[in-house]
């Protein structure tokens, strides 16, 4: 039998257990992935603006 359908036939125990998770910590996990999506997308800006400032200086430093 091939590695790649050995065992597929068996049921997907996973798929019917409840969530182990309770729904406070849910929200409380969601919040933290939200604040560092927040603080990451806020640091790409940053540098963003930073590149931009450096590459107008050095376009007039040039000019």
């Amino acid at each position: 039998m091939s590695m790649l359908t050995q065992g597929g036939e068996r049921p997907l125990g996973w798929a019917e257990r409840p969530a182990r998770i309770s729904p406070e910590r849910k929200a409380q996990l969601k919040r933290l992935a939200l604040s560092a999506l927040t603080l990451l997308s806020m640091g790409s800006v940053l540098t963003a603006l930073i590149a931009l400032k450096t590459a107008i200086y050095v376009w007039h430093l040039h000019a």
